[in-house]
């Protein structure tokens, strides 16, 4: 594809729009954009992580909003463990249950998780998992009671 540039010389400039080493279109016409219909795309691991959680997090709150109560949810990088923690085990999650004015604090580990996951399905399948088995102990019922979507395992 060629634009025709008009400048001072009398025969018209040709500039040619190339596709850069054959990668297609890059930059924000690329990206999504809510005004066209289409979400923008997240721009790293951490967002694309970051969205997955508030997903299964919405989810789990429009069904069980009246029996959760206040929990603050959170993403962390990594766990701070102690140094008299036994190796060979990172934990994926934290439920701190919260009293009186405290609310309770749900924080799923990053790190730990992606390095599990071996795909992308893998890693949504370990979110919800953490996810549901947590909000299932912070309510006292059965995991696959809270989100249909957890995996029977018998």
């Amino acid at each position: 594809m060629e634009d025709v540039v008009e400048g001072w010389a009398e025969e018209p400039v040709r500039r040619s729009r190339r596709d850069r080493r054959g990668r297609g279109m890059r930059g924000p016409a690329a990206m999504g954009h809510v005004a066209a219909g289409r979400p923008p795309r997240p721009g790293t691991r951490r967002d694309a992580f970051d969205r997955l959680v508030l997903d299964i997090v919405t989810d789990i709150e429009e069904r069980w909003a009246d029996r959760l109560g206040l929990v603050e949810y959170a993403v962390e990088d990594t766990p701070q463990l102690p140094d008299d923690w036994e190796p060979g085990s990172v934990p994926l999650s934290s439920l701190v249950r919260g009293s009186g004015s405290t609310p309770t604090r749900l924080v799923v580990f990053r790190r730990p998780i992606e390095h599990r996951a071996a795909d992308r399905a893998d890693l949504e399948a370990m979110v919800l998992t953490v996810l549901v088995e947590q909000v299932a102990d912070l309510l006292g019922i059965d995991p696959s009671q809270v989100d249909p979507r957890y995996p029977d395992v018998d």
